[in-house]
């Protein structure tokens, strides 16, 4: 036997190993010398912008990588969610989105991929409690009034959708149900310029997390707050009654933020990642600082997190379901 020959053989018979040490060290070598993309599908200053950005911070800080955060808006979040998918799987694309990626196709013709399948989940990062806020011009501001009022003229009272398949989209369509209300559910591209139209009266109510609406909230009235979707009164709005309270009982509504990376990055990538997010979480200093946003921190291993993000979309598909919705 020459030596090109056994070279051939030891070579075939420690491929495998040779492949895996290969992957092995590029896995370790992650995240160094490239940087990291964090994609928000969302624009500047929403909850998912301000975890994308906290994402960047500490990728930057404990792992000495170069992070930078993209805001790729557009589509419900489907363009940056589509920037994610078609990127390699090398640890250096991460989308930092929120309950809208779990459910995007069952609202969106355009989104023709199956979130659970095509996308690994590394880190659920936070969760936000739901409130209603109304034009604060109207007279009518409890639940129980508002619910009369839009019984009895109900094309006074649109409502706005923040984003198409977003956890306030949900909530709204859950609470139409409840009531038995049909009211003219009005689509924006965003919190804020629904919240704008909702000041000046072109729609009256809307569902959003309250680390958005709640600091609407002034002295000038224009924002009344309705209720909240959680089971007791938030400390840090506790004059702000409960859906419960207002008649509705286990409206429990919350929306929850998390960090996704292409279909096949390697399990070492997103566990670092996780225990990254995992520590994060755990600071007192972000636990304080997210507090005061209405945002509560949330440190869970992935697999954890894919069996929340597993029920989420078996809920999401029974209220749809129940309600005949067609993507849109």
């Amino acid at each position: 036997m020459n030596r090109r020959d056994l070279l051939a053989i030891t070579i075939a018979a420690t491929g495998g190993s040779l492949l895996g040490t290969a992957k092995a060290r590029a896995q370790a070598a992650w995240p160094k010398d490239k940087q990291i993309r964090v994609i928000v599908p969302w624009p500047p200053g929403a909850a998912n912008d301000t975890l994308g950005r906290l994402l960047a911070q500490k990728l930057t800080e404990k792992l000495g990588a170069v992070a930078v955060v993209e805001n790729r808006t557009g589509g419900a979040g489907l363009l940056g969610t589509n920037a994610v998918l078609q990127a390699p799987p090398d640890g250096y694309t991460l989308l930092a989105s929120a309950f809208n990626t779990a459910v995007m196709p069952l609202v969106l013709k355009g989104a023709t991929f199956d979130p659970q399948r095509d996308l690994e989940v590394m880190a659920r990062t936070a969760k936000a409690p739901l409130v209603m806020v109304s034009n604060g011009s109207r007279p009518e501001k409890t639940l129980p009034e508002i619910i009369a009022a839009a019984k009895k003229k109900p094309r006074d009272w649109p409502i706005a959708i923040s984003s198409l398949g977003s956890a306030g989209h949900l909530a709204t369509i859950e609470f139409l149900r409840r009531t038995g209300l049909e009211l003219d559910m009005v689509t924006y591209r965003g919190t804020q310029p629904a919240l704008t139209d909702l000041m000046g009266g072109s729609v009256q109510l809307l569902i959003d997390p309250c680390f958005a609406l709640l600091p609407a909230r002034g002295g000038d009235g224009k924002v009344n707050a309705v209720g909240i979707a959680t089971a007791e009164r938030s400390q840090l709005a506790s004059d702000v009654p409960t859906m419960a309270e207002g008649g509705l009982p286990g409206f429990e509504v919350q929306s929850w933020y998390g960090v996704w990376a292409p279909k096949n990055t390697s399990a070492a990538i997103c566990q670092q990642v996780n225990a990254l997010m995992q520590e994060t979480m755990r600071d007192p200093a972000i636990v304080d600082r997210m507090t005061k946003q209405v945002l509560e921190p949330v440190a869970e291993s992935i697999e954890d997190s894919r069996r929340f993000i597993a029920s989420e979309v078996k809920r999401a598909t029974e209220l749809l379901r129940s309600v005949n919705y067609q993507p849109e």
